[in-house]
């Protein structure tokens, strides 16, 4: 679970932000079950977290500043490839290092994890634990002027000799010793506190772009009834028309996936040598090649679903035929039932995309009503306003981001704001109360212009 955010330098942030996810103690008796404890503290941390802004006011940023963390935290880079971070263009610290501090919690567990970077290099990359309130190094790393990389490594040695080895050497001066850790060595070799933090950031924090498509959802739906089963459910209790869902595999010919796939792609298949298979998408389509006794068979693998036609018999639309808000509601359900499942944090950008407002709404107390286990947290981006209700979340679970006069985002809680708890906060919302919201008196004024006589 994430327990704060916080970032500067980086597309629309200037000087550090940060989301904190601490639940206030103000409001410890409200919705008490919306929260879980943060290990070796009297602090607990909220499950959820919606932050609001104006289109362009940075909330998105927020979730590609993370996302860009995540990318620095587990993958290699490019030799003299630079570090493809995005300055704030609007000041005068486009040449300052970008700083990212992210602390969460792993397997019961309280780590931080954070980088400074410019074009160039990471010039600083930190990994703590956080114990009753101290912190004990695990590495801190340094990058100088010339590329050197010295990795401070008294806290690895109980990691073993082989990431003490990989600490001496550095690695590259634009990748982080965690992504070098992770890229060379198996997990079993990195120590305990090397081996959970990376697994959290590959395995339990998922971010979900608006653009996002669930690759392999077919294969996914069809080797797991239990999720099909939900996730059938869910859209027919969502009044999306679809009774259940089905999956499909009707084998093709190698001439119809050489007419589908690039060419190269297709070359790679045929060179397929093990006993193996791959799945891969094309638009809405998914394609499975399975290699089995030196042939190959390929198969179209379809999401089906079933409506009730006439009769009562059941009539089968492909997923591709469905609205933009179903198949946005299908890319989302696997979350709400990994969710019930196992720990993870997910976190949605534009939740709101294509999807009916009463629906973000229950998809949100769906979430907050039947996964809760302690360690289990959505964060979502949104404009949907129908989610400003104290019946639904507490106050510091709703965040803003607003753009400053110098075009910076600021992000604030609602806890900022005295609300009484009988308040209609959606209206005191859309009437500006809280700020994050368009300011639209120069569309009338550019109406009135249009308007008036020559």
């Amino acid at each position: 679970m994430i327990v704060s955010f916080s970032v500067s330098n980086f597309r629309s942030f200037s000087t550090e932000e940060t989301l904190s996810l601490v639940a206030s103690k103000r409001l410890s008796g409200t919705h008490q079950e919306h929260t879980a404890s943060i290990p070796d503290s009297d602090e607990r941390v909220l499950r959820t977290a919606v932050i609001y802004g104006a289109n362009g006011a940075g909330k998105s940023n927020l979730f590609k500043a993370l996302q860009y963390l995540r990318r620095m935290a587990l993958e290699p880079q490019k030799k003299d490839g630079g570090t493809g971070r995005e300055a704030f263009r609007l000041g005068e610290t486009a040449k300052d290092p970008s700083s990212f501090d992210l602390q969460f919690i792993a397997d019961g567990k309280l780590y931080r994890f954070g980088l400074k970077v410019n074009d160039q290099r990471v010039t600083e990359e930190w990994l703590v634990r956080v114990v009753k309130g101290r912190e004990r190094l695990i590495y801190e790393r340094i990058t100088d002027q010339n590329g050197k990389v010295t990795v401070e490594k008294q806290g690895l040695r109980a990691s073993g000799e082989k990431v003490v080895a990989l600490a001496t050497v550095g690695g590259l001066q634009n990748q982080s010793f965690l992504a070098t850790a992770f890229a060379n060595l198996q997990p079993s070799e990195l120590g305990e506190d090397l081996r959970l933090v990376a697994m959290w950031f590959s395995g339990d924090l998922l971010m979900i772009a608006p653009d996002s498509k669930l690759r392999v959802l077919s294969q996914i739906l069809a080797k797991d009834q239990s999720l099909r089963t939900f996730a059938g459910d869910f859209l027919k209790s969502s009044s999306t028309g679809i009774d259940h869902l089905d999956v499909l595999e009707r084998e093709i010919t190698e001439e119809d996936i050489r007419k589908t796939l690039p060419e190269n792609l297709a070359a790679d298949l045929a060179g397929m040598e093990d006993e193996s298979a791959a799945v891969f998408s094309v638009g809405q389509d998914e394609y499975l090649v399975e290699r089995v006794q030196d042939k190959h068979r390929y198969y179209r693998v379809t999401v089906q679903a079933a409506h009730d036609g006439p009769a009562n018999a059941p009539v089968p639309l492909e997923i591709a035929e469905e609205s933009d808000g179903t198949r946005r509601l299908l890319e989302l359900i696997p979350a709400l039932y990994d969710l019930r499942n196992r720990d993870a944090t997910y976190f949605v950008d534009e939740i709101d995309r294509s999807m009916h407002p009463l629906l973000v709404w229950k998809f949100i107390q769906f979430f907050l009503n039947s996964c809760t286990n302690a360690n289990r947290q959505l964060i979502v981006t949104t404009h949907e306003s129908n989610l400003l209700d104290l019946d639904l979340l507490r106050r510091d679970e709703i965040w803003f981001a607003e753009k400053d006069p110098n075009g910076a985002t600021r992000l604030y809680s609602m806890v900022d704001f005295k609300v009484r708890k009988d308040h209609e906060i959606r209206k005191h919302y859309l009437q500006g109360r809280f700020g994050a919201v368009p300011f639209l008196g120069n569309v009338d004024r550019l109406l009135e212009t249009e308007n008036s006589p020559e």
